[in-house]
């Protein structure tokens, strides 16, 4: 046999059906080890997934408590904050005629 690529099939000339029964065990052997290492990946594979999917869900709870912080800060019920999102945002209107003199100095 030369590799998990190649055919696994019997030689052709077989002889003895105690030489075919120890070709099969080898060809199992060669499976089954095969087989371990395909476990072995899968299962650091599924450590490595449920490591990630852990610091996913620290990352969504951190992020769901800093929205709750700065809703606190700016004095909003987590409602208000998702409606104030759909709406336009509101800029100050000009007053006309209207000058502040007191911030300008004349020399």
């Amino acid at each position: 046999m030369s590799g998990p690529n190649k055919d696994l099939g019997m030689p052709a000339e077989a002889g003895a059906e105690g030489e075919d029964d120890r070709l099969g065990e080898a060809e199992y052997a060669v499976i089954n080890s095969m087989l371990d290492k395909i476990n072995s990946c899968l299962d650091h594979l599924e450590e490595k997934n449920d490591h990630l999917h852990a610091r996913l869900q620290e990352l969504l709870e951190s992020n769901r408590q800093t929205r709750l912080e700065f809703q606190q800060q700016l004095g909003e019920t987590p409602g208000d904050a998702s409606l104030r999102l759909l709406e336009p945002p509101t800029r100050p209107q000009p007053s006309l005629g209207q000058t502040d003199v007191s911030t300008h100095q004349l020399a």
